[in-house]
Formats: C-alpha cells, structure tokens, sequence
C-alpha cells in the first residue's frame, strides 16, 4: 500500500508542477484519459478545458498554427449545410456534437504551446489511464464468465443492455476503443528503456486489442508493429527474419480463436465471386445467405434472408452512393450534414433488405462527408487528413505516425467524426500532435 501511496503521490505532483507552466495542463489531460466514459463527464471536462484556455487567452500571447484553420473551415461547411439539407431539423440537432471542431482549435490557439516534455507526460497519463481501462473491463469479463460461462464475454461488444455480452458496452463501440488502445500501445512498446511494468503493460494492450476483433484494427495495428520493428527501432537492421517469423506465428495463433476466427472467416468466406457462404454456415445460422462483394454490387434485389457481413456491406453502401450521385444533386453540396438517414431507409426499401440495415450510415467517413457536405466537404476531410500524415512523417514521430495512419484506415470503415466521441478523440489528439510536430519542424 505504501509503494502504490507513493507512486500516486508522486504523479500527482509531477501534473502539479507542469500545471503552474500551463493551467490548461490538467483539465487536458483529464478529458483526453477519460474519453471512455459517458459523454456527460466529457462534456464537463471540456468546459473546464475551455474554461482554463480562456483564462490563458486573457492573461498571455496567444498562438497560431495553420494547420488548425483546416478544422474551422470544415466546422463552417457543416454549419452552412443546414441552408440546403434535405432534413434542416436533424442538421440542427446534430450540430452541436462537431462543436470539437471549433472548440478545441480555438483553446489551442489561446493556451501556452505545451512543451516536448509536457506532451510526452500527456500521452503517458493518457497511456496509463488506457491501462486502467483495459485491466476493469479484463476484471469484468472473467466475473462474467464464472457466472455464464459465456466465452463471448472475452470478445467484442455486447448489445448495450442488461445482458451485455461483449467484452466492452456498445456504447463504448469496441471498433473505437481499440483505437484509443493503439495510441496507448505504442506509447509504451515505441518507449526506449522500457521497464518490466511497462513491457507488461504492451503485451497486455497488445492481446485486448486483439480481443476486441476489430478485423481493419487489427490488421493496421499488426502493419504498424512491422513498420516500427523494419524502420524505426534501433534494432531495424538485425533479426529481422525471426521477428516477422514471431509475429506472424503469434498472429496466427491468436486468430485460432474461435470468436476470431469466425469474424474473419465470415469475410472470406463470402467474398468470392461464387459466395462460398452459399455452402458454408459460417455464423451457424439455418436459412441464412451470406452475401458476397460481388453480389452486394451487383444484386438487383435481395431477400430478407440475406446477410451482409461487414465488408459486403460497406461495398453496398458504396453502391447506393454512387446510385444518389447518379440520382440525387448532391455533388457540389450534398444532402446536408446527418440528412442521408430518409435516403438510405429508401434504398433499403427498393433494394428488400431486411429492415434495419437502412438505419445504418454509410459506414464510411470519406463516402459520409461527400454524400451529406458534397465535394467540398470531401475535400476538406482529405485536407485535413493530407496535413495530419504529412507531418507526422515530416516529423518521424511513430505515435503520431500510427495515429495518422490508423484514422485513414478507419475512416474508410467508420463515419468516426460523425459519433461525438470520435470527433473529440480525432480532434484532441490532431491538435496535441500536429501543434507540436509543426512547431519543431517550423523551428528546422
């Protein structure tokens, strides 16, 4: 109790003393440790975020960066897509949760710069706060697996209700934790000099990572790991056969899972040309058709029996885009911002999918922004993204490096910046790394 009493102690005055150089130090680093948690927590801790950069703003210089205008001008497109949305009342209600996009830009630029060494603190706190995370929801599954007996409670999400199954709430979103976990991961495995603790803690990140089954996560996160251990560590130059040869071994191993293992079987499993799900039960339902890519292009209906895995669904959805941009005047502006919902349920309807799928989004952050903001606004999302990885390997930072490289992936599989807790996570850690690699490489 004494070692824990005074490592707590001792952190706590270390966020003391960085406090005194930069007021907004501490409501920073506790809004971005606790993104997991209700929105409500969040939405007061950005208020005293912003509270304290106003104080900032008053009291010293104030700073610039232009790689933050790009957020403005793209809060500005969404709030003027209210004029022209097809359904301005949704627009409206949905507007206040990309308020990130202004808010947190505008407390960057009142607040003293935080320094190399406050940021590196940032991502530690935030790194162990992530590990916190991960060791109640790890406690949480094996409690409810001696009661159920249910292995499903060491996998994914569960439905966000009393009989949660998952390994985190669906309203956590285990897609979106696993990205807050990556960040977390390679603060500790990119880490020089690491610690017992600190090598415990990444094999620890490492396997809940893999645990949650995002299949995109996992995929770039097991890249990444490759593009660190070829080009960044120290030790890039030697054993590099028997490192790729151990993580693929383990990579196999870990996917034999058998909740895992599913999640990606079912992919290619219906992904041929002649749907191979056609003969195989994969999801060990009777009745049910997993339809394949090409048939989620191609089908002029379907049934209501048919099943679209992840990725064949994604491909349908970039089918009914390019039927509205066919169909619909939205190339230049767009149906308006969250105002696609009335033409996807109609798509749903013409194409006799099972009711339910037309409730989902596009599923696509890049495919979200052209549908609802136009050209323009899949413009500016490439804009932001082009600065967010220019800089990040200008700078040779690999957290900032994974986190670049881990939004463009996601976006591709996720209208992340249209849920409030992922716009937030974007914008904080856009603002954190791209404030501070673009200084340093200004400085050069």
């Amino acid at each position: 109790m004494n070692n824990i009493y005074n490592f707590l102690n001792n952190v706590w005055k270390e966020i003391q003393l960085e406090n005194k150089q930069n007021i907004s130090f501490i409501p920073f680093v506790l809004l971005i440790s606790t993104l997991p948690l209700a929105m409500g927590v969040n939405n007061v801790l950005l208020g005293i975020f912003l509270l304290t950069s106003f104080l900032s703003f008053v009291r010293k210089k104030q700073y610039f960066s232009i790689v933050l205008v790009p957020l403005f001008v793209f809060f500005l497109w969404i709030c003027l897509s209210y004029f022209w949305s097809i359904d301005s009342n949704k627009t409206l209600v949905n507007l206040p949760k990309e308020l990130p996009f202004l808010l947190v830009p505008l407390a960057f630029m009142s607040i003293p710069t935080f320094t190399n060494e406050q940021n590196n603190k940032i991502l530690k706190f935030y790194s162990y706060s992530m590990v916190v995370y991960v060791l109640y929801f790890t406690i949480r599954a094996i409690v409810r697996y001696s009661i159920s007996n249910n292995i499903d409670v060491f996998f994914y999400h569960g439905p966000d209700n009393l009989t949660d199954t998952g390994l985190v709430p669906r309203l956590l979103n285990a897609i979106h934790f696993s990205v807050y976990l990556v960040i977390a991961f390679f603060y500790f495995f990119t880490k020089m000099n690491k610690t017992k603790l600190e090598y415990i803690f990444s094999i620890l990140l490492f396997i809940f990572i893999i645990l949650l089954s995002s299949k995109n996560i996992i995929l770039i996160f097991i890249l990444l790991i490759l593009i660190h251990v070829f080009f960044y560590s120290k030790a890039a130059n030697r054993l590099r056969l028997r490192n790729l040869t151990l993580i693929f071994i383990l990579f196999g191993f870990i996917i034999s899972f058998k909740n895992i293992k599913e999640r990606f079987l079912i992919e290619f499993t219906s992904n041929s040309k002649k749907s191979l799900s056609h003969n195989v039960n994969v999801n060990n339902t009777n009745g049910v058709n997993n339809i394949s890519i090409y048939e989620a292009w191609n089908n002029k209906a379907f049934t209501h029996n048919d099943f679209f895995p992840g990725t064949s669904f994604r491909v349908y959805q970039v089918r009914i885009f390019m039927d509205f941009l066919k169909e619909e005047p939205i190339f230049l502006k767009g149906f308006g911002f969250e105002a696609s919902s009335e033409k996807l349920l109609e798509k749903e309807k013409q194409y006799n999918l099972y009711p339910g799928y037309g409730n989902f989004n596009f599923h696509n952050q890049y495919i979200q922004n052209f549908a609802e903001l136009g050209i323009i606004g899949f413009i500016l999302l490439l804009v932001i993204v082009a600065i967010n990885i220019k800089i990040a390997l200008r700078s040779k930072d690999f957290i900032h490096i994974a986190f670049a490289i881990v939004m463009i992936s996601l976006f591709l599989t996720e209208s992340f910046l249209w849920r409030q807790r992922g716009v937030l996570f974007f914008v904080l850690f856009y603002c954190l790394l791209n404030t501070k690699n673009y200084a340093s490489i200004y400085k050069k």
